[in-house]
């Protein structure tokens, strides 16, 4: 017998062949084929050629639409045993060979034709193949998608299979005729999706503005929400990250002295009806003629069913009220509801009173509250408009591992008490909460809080 490794050496997977580097940095156009959807999902892209495989992957996952939630691969063939680039993951596990890290994609493709397979999430099996539509010349300034047809699947639906069976459900307008068997009820389904997910829906705007994301560099944020971020991870905090780098999270983050006292105006009208002091009710509440005035002045008398004279029975007020005191406005002692020390100082001064208050966000004790308030703190900084804020907060801490209880699949509420100081700033008082557009003070008073 001789000293070979026998069996082993004929099964081992050989590595990837590299071509030499090119004196010439040129692109390709690339097209990106979700293998086994039918009809196919795809998306068409330019990258330089001296991009590397672990950027080429954040460019794939971010075009596709996934969340970079599971483990991938690339691979150089299609054969069965596919010389495969591995990642850190794999090197970690005792594996053996070339590490994608410092590989540049010209010099695993060359020309129109030739192809290069990437693989993820090994449980449901999703393979892409990457063929080379042309060789340009010129590379783009930044990788760009140029086109694309049909909705990523949505993460952890069973592969092809599942996703074909979601995908016939949805296209059915949610027929239970075609409901997957995976879900007890039409409801319980419609929860477990992505919030408008549409297996016909793709926004080639929506996937560049997330590619110029990607490449951004981040604003610089406080300790504690880089901290959130970096015990989250990489799938967690994916949407959190993406949302703190768009180009709006860089605006101005100066409030004028007429700006500043808008914002705090129901805040200011609060502190106006107390005065220096004033006695609660025995049961706790601000008196009915308070209460009134409340209403009357800040715009909630004009939109609140009822009448605005208990503040039990006028939620508006009430939150007004906790919110105030949550940031350190008034303090409520032995029956009396006064400004506190700090805001007596600052009477007469709305930008110090806004800087105050911006100092207090994020509110909340709880990892959840504090969660909230920094994804609500984000999507407002970045301008998202106000009829939107909700979503997209649910989502965000759907990202970060929050849920509801019983429905693991479901994204929680956007609720927080951050939230509610960000609305009654952006004029809740006056539009029956209802917040139409982006309020640019608000915006700013967010970034702030974000940069520290």
């Amino acid at each position: 017998m001789d000293g070979g490794g026998g069996l082993d050496d004929i099964w081992r997977r050989p590595e990837p062949q590299l071509l030499p580097v090119p004196a010439t940095v040129r692109a390709f156009r690339l097209r990106v084929d979700l293998l086994g959807t039918k009809p196919p999902v795809w998306r068409r892209i330019e990258v330089p050629g001296d991009i590397t495989l672990p950027r080429l992957h954040e460019v794939i996952q971010t075009t596709m639409g996934w969340t970079d939630s599971h483990l991938h691969r690339f691979r150089t063939s299609n054969s069965r045993n596919a010389p495969e680039f591995l990642t850190q993951f794999d090197l970690d596990e005792g594996d053996e060979g070339l590490l994608e890290d410092d590989v540049r994609l010209d010099q695993v493709i060359a020309a129109e034709g030739d192809r290069l397979w990437y693989d993820y999430d090994f449980g449901d099996d999703w393979e892409h193949v990457l063929r080379v539509e042309k060789v340009l010349e010129t590379p783009p300034p930044a990788p760009v998608c140029l086109g694309g047809k049909r909705a990523c699947p949505p993460e952890d639906c069973g592969g092809t299979w599942g996703y074909s069976e979601l995908a016939d459900w949805v296209r059915s307008d949610y027929g239970d005729a075609h409901i997957p068997d995976v879900f007890d009820s039409p409801e319980d389904g419609r929860a477990w999706l992505p919030v408008g997910w549409h297996p016909d829906a793709f926004d080639v705007n929506e996937t560049n503005e997330l590619l110029t994301a990607l490449i951004a560099e981040p604003v610089p944020v406080v300790k504690e929400l880089a901290s959130l971020l970096e015990f989250s991870g990489q799938r967690g905090a994916r949407g959190l990250r993406q949302t703190l780098v768009q180009p709006s999270m860089y605006g101005p983050t100066e409030i004028s002295t007429d700006a500043a006292a808008e914002v705090i105006e129901p805040f200011q009208i609060l502190l106006d009806v107390i005065g220096n002091g004033s006695d609660l009710t025995g049961a706790g509440y601000l008196k009915p003629a308070a209460v009134e005035q409340i209403a009357q002045r800040t715009g909630i008398t004009r939109w609140w069913i009822g009448k605005t004279n208990r503040e039990d029975l006028t939620f508006p007020v009430a939150e007004l009220r906790a919110t105030a005191r949550a940031l350190g406005l008034i303090s409520v002692r032995e029956g009396r509801i006064a400004p506190t020390q700090v805001i007596k100082r600052h009477a007469g001064d709305p930008q110090a009173i806004l800087r105050h208050i911006t100092g207090r966000l994020p509110l909340g004790r709880s990892a959840a509250e504090r969660h909230a308030g920094w994804a609500a703190l984000a999507v407002v900084g970045s301008e998202r408009p106000a009829e939107l804020w909700d979503a997209s907060i649910s989502a965000l801490m759907f990202d970060l591992g929050w849920g509801i209880r019983g429905n693991p699949y479901a994204a929680p509420p956007a609720d927080s008490p951050t939230l509610a100081a960000l609305t009654l700033l952006a004029g809740a008082t006056h539009e029956r909460g209802r917040l139409h557009g982006v309020n640019a003070a608000v915006a700013a008073v967010a970034r702030i809080v974000i940069r520290g």
